[in-house]
């Protein structure tokens, strides 16, 4: 007879690490990805790409099928979900604990369906009336970006005044509207949205101060990951280096993220920022609870 096998355990967020920055691995299921040339723009290749992030260590995997980069198209969200609920069941078969990175509370709401057990919301002021009651329903943690205006009018709003003060009031006030939804302080985690309607200066002030938002009493996440600006500071003879090129600049900042408390990095490549959370959490091993803020 057949020897039967007990079925994997779901992967839980209680059981996630707690002695060092979490690692969260990038995966995006599109054709116009500014980071991977639409490389993982089939169910197939992208379940093969997000098993070899976890295999290689990543602690989330964070699942999305629409570009959020500025100028980038807008797809359906039927298009949207048949593009990431195939890859979600896939990875949670696998053992994966995976995020649904989405606007649309739909989409959300599918991919905790088929097992995804975050969402990641980079809709920044402008979120669904209907995602904060999915998380106050479901109880899920939910990540809460910072971004103003959409891939269309991004770039032409940067004003501000002292950037981290502002991002963090902005964020405080979309958080306002979670709570009165019946969404609990310890489900959300903040992201300052690296590279959303920021500036390249900007960005670096975040990266300079994130205590600012560590005050506000959540978990922070950082995704630089190959984004513009660390193109801009790799400049060689005029030219931007290529988001390919932007990995190990990608490192350091993980590094000195978790060195800074930061509950966890979104990265393109798992591997190396892996590396560099382990190497901070040995520099300054955190006291219990260290970069989870308050909750």
């Amino acid at each position: 007879m057949p020897v039967l096998r007990k079925p994997r355990p779901a992967a839980r967020f209680e059981d996630l690490p707690t002695d060092r920055t979490l690692v969260m691995g990038i995966l995006n299921v599109t054709p116009d990805s500014f980071s991977d040339g639409g490389q993982h723009a089939t169910a197939d290749t992208a379940v093969a790409a997000g098993l070899r992030m976890f295999y290689a260590g990543a602690d989330i995997i964070d699942v999305g099928g629409e570009s959020t980069r500025p100028g980038a198209a807008e797809v359906s969200a039927d298009e949207e979900q048949a593009r990431v609920l195939p890859v979600v069941q896939a990875l949670v078969k696998a053992g994966a604990l995976v995020s649904i990175d989405t606007t649309r509370a739909a989409t959300a709401a599918a991919a905790l369906e088929a097992g995804a057990a975050l969402i990641n919301d980079v809709s920044g002021l402008s979120m669904e009336p209907e995602m904060a009651e999915l998380a106050a329903r479901t109880k899920v943690p939910y990540i809460l970006t910072h971004r103003r205006g959409n891939a269309s009018t991004m770039d032409s709003l940067t004003d501000y005044g002292n950037v981290a003060d502002d991002v963090a009031a902005e964020l405080a006030g979309v958080r306002d509207k979670l709570y009165a939804a019946g969404v609990a302080p310890e489900q959300i985690i903040v992201d300052p949205g690296l590279g959303f309607s920021k500036n390249d200066g900007q960005n670096w002030e975040l990266l300079q101060n994130l205590d600012v938002l560590q005050a506000m009493g959540h978990k922070v996440l950082v995704g630089a990951s190959r984004k513009r600006f660390l193109g801009t500071l790799l400049t060689v003879a005029g030219k931007a280096a290529t988001p390919q090129e932007r990995d190990a600049a990608t490192a350091a900042v993980t590094a000195i993220s978790a060195f800074r408390g930061a509950w966890a990095v979104r990265v393109h490549d798992v591997g190396a920022s892996l590396d560099a959370v382990k190497v901070a959490a040995r520099m300054a091993p955190p006291a219990p609870g260290a970069g989870s803020g308050n909750s």
